[in-house]
């Protein structure tokens, strides 16, 4: 069973960000505060779960958190400042959306960059370790997934559906069979030579 929290009495965030290794898409991130009676069974990591498991999930965080908040930074601003820096500019965009402030954010991951003089720590594996990370990780994780699945309506050709923007043979393929598109990362290397 996963901790609740770093800190047992204060007002913590959990944060986290998906689709940092895509080639197309942004990067999604989310903040969560969760009630200090919390408690999931299967809450965990993101990526060891089932989409449908993902989905239950992220309706039982939006019905039960304290407040949460989700953001994309797009394809544009993740080429001006790179992933790195993309991925902190969502978290704390993230944070900053949040109804409540919190007294302390749990970042998962070994960087990030203060916010308003908030006390935080960076969790290595934290998605894996605290319910409130594992929480902002199943919500940048759907809405990520949600908004590359309405993307390949319009460009079907590099099936963001499955692969997620992620740099599979497939999408590699067809980015050489059909170049790239707006929602492609150009500061990325799309297709090795």
């Amino acid at each position: 069973m996963l901790k609740l929290k770093i800190n047992p009495n204060l007002l913590e965030c959990g944060t986290d960000e998906a689709g940092r290794g895509c080639l197309a898409g942004p990067v999604t991130a989310a903040a969560v505060i969760l009630p200090n009676n919390f408690k999931h069974p299967f809450l965990t990591d993101s990526k060891q779960l089932s989409e449908k498991k993902r989905n239950k999930l992220r309706e039982i965080i939006e019905k039960e958190a304290i407040c949460y908040h989700v953001v994309h930074v797009m394809m544009h601003e993740i080429d001006k400042i790179n992933i790195l820096n993309a991925s902190i500019l969502g978290m704390h965009r993230a944070i900053e959306g949040l109804s409540q402030t919190p007294e302390f954010i749990a970042i998962d991951g070994n960087r990030f960059k203060p916010l308003h003089q908030i006390p935080f720590e960076c969790v290595v594996k934290g998605d894996s370790k605290y319910l409130h990370i594992a929480a902002a990780s199943i919500l940048a994780k759907t809405y990520r997934d949600e908004y590359m699945a309405a993307l390949h309506q319009k460009f079907p050709a590099y099936n963001w559906k499955r692969n997620k923007g992620y740099p599979t043979k497939e999408h590699r393929e067809a980015i050489r069979n059909f170049g790239s598109t707006d929602f492609h990362r150009k500061s990325f290397n799309l297709v090795p030579v």
